[in-house]
């Protein structure tokens, strides 16, 4: 019983299946991958860092006026905005990593 898996002979998982489809897939289209330069890791930690340092000062300003009020629809408004605002977060350091990835 002979096995091409390159895992000494263990059975492949789904996603090591899923990545080789996935890759098979790019090669037909024609989309060739390209590892990012070390600049643009650094820049990628650099945006990632910056997203979660904005994040994390966002959550305890967010605590803060959490524990200064009681009123469940004031709650409710701080809420709605720290979940808005995180997402915004997430969504500009997606946009930039995103950004430094196509600036090959």
């Amino acid at each position: 019983m002979a096995d091409d898996a390159p895992t000494g002979g263990a059975p492949k998982s789904a996603l090591d299946l899923v990545m080789e489809r996935l890759r098979k897939k790019d090669a037909e289209a024609g989309i060739v991958e390209t590892p990012l330069s070390d600049a643009q890791r650094a820049a990628i930690a650099e945006a990632r860092s910056v997203y979660d340092a904005r994040a994390a000062e966002r959550r305890i300003m967010h605590e803060a006026a959490m524990r200064k009020t009681f009123d469940p629809a004031e709650r409710q408004t701080l809420e709605e905005e720290v979940r808005r605002d995180l997402d915004r977060f997430e969504s500009e350091c997606e946009s930039k990593v995103r950004k430094i990835r196509e600036d090959r």
